[in-house]
């Protein structure tokens, strides 16, 4: 498949999703591609249309590509330089879509996160214990605001948006992680509603690969039920770096008594 030169319509459209989704800033343009760059984040985006019916969106970054694999369609067009990977959009909503996806996981990889936290937290004494306190809570509320990005503001269970009673729970705990990038990469939490969150924080429940809430024996059908677990319930928005952390909180899913 080969790109084709914009038309005026085309390029006004493909500009106004760019603005939309954070791309603020256009470059000069690389034959049919439309390059953007964001104030927001490090990564750049280019659009073309091939034919009349498929938009295509190239990335800069592999970890964000790597993220989107599964939930999108990759083609192999000749890229723009510097695009690590490319997906086709059949649509402007569709594409509007991918592009809003793709910059918030720019947002949120875990350099990007180590990065914040770095700056609102470097040059901190860890001296007392009151110092070491207060880094961790700068590191957990920079956790919150990714897994906040990343959720949608959304419980990735239920789809509650009550910030006040939403959760940044870890997968891996934070006193168990080696470094502060483990401990602040996304893809080590999950965004739940409180409840769920307490019940994920003691293994009573846990996450399959595809989603599916697995849920301890030692919850009674009835508990379940007033808890919202029903058994189509699912974990929405897993990526491959959720599932790195994942095995090790299913083998201590707590067993039936």
């Amino acid at each position: 498949m080969t790109a084709h030169p914009l038309s005026i319509t085309e390029r006004t459209l493909l500009q106004k999703i760019a603005s939309d989704t954070g791309f603020d800033v256009e470059r000069p343009a690389e034959g049919p591609w439309l390059a953007f760059d964001s104030s927001r984040t490090s990564m750049r985006l280019w659009l073309s249309n091939v034919g009349t019916t498929l938009i295509v969106v190239a990335f800069s970054q592999h970890k964000v590509v790597d993220a989107l694999k599964g939930g999108a369609s990759p083609v192999t067009n000749p890229l723009p330089s510097g695009a690590v990977g490319a997906f086709g959009a059949t649509s402007l909503s569709a594409a509007q879509v991918l592009i809003q996806r793709a910059y918030v996981f720019s947002r949120t990889l875990p350099d990007e996160l180590l990065h914040r936290f770095q700056r609102r937290a470097g040059g901190m004494p860890e001296t007392t214990e009151a110092e070491r306190l207060a880094r961790q809570r700068i590191g957990q509320d920079v956790f919150r605001e990714g897994l906040l990005e990343l959720a949608a503001g959304q419980c990735m269970i239920t789809g509650i948006t009550v910030p006040e009673v939403l959760r940044a729970s870890h997968i891996k705990p934070w006193a168990e992680c080696e470094t502060d990038a483990e401990r602040l990469d996304v893809h080590n939490g999950l965004l739940l509603a409180a409840h769920l969150d307490a019940l994920f924080d003691k293994h009573l429940i846990s996450v399959a690969d595809d989603g599916t809430v697995l849920v301890s024996a030692r919850i009674t059908p009835a508990d379940r039920s007033r808890l919202g677990l029903e058994s189509t319930s699912r974990v929405r928005g897993l990526t491959p770096g959720h599932r790195v952390f994942l095995a090790g909180h299913r083998a201590k899913l707590v067993p039936g008594v």
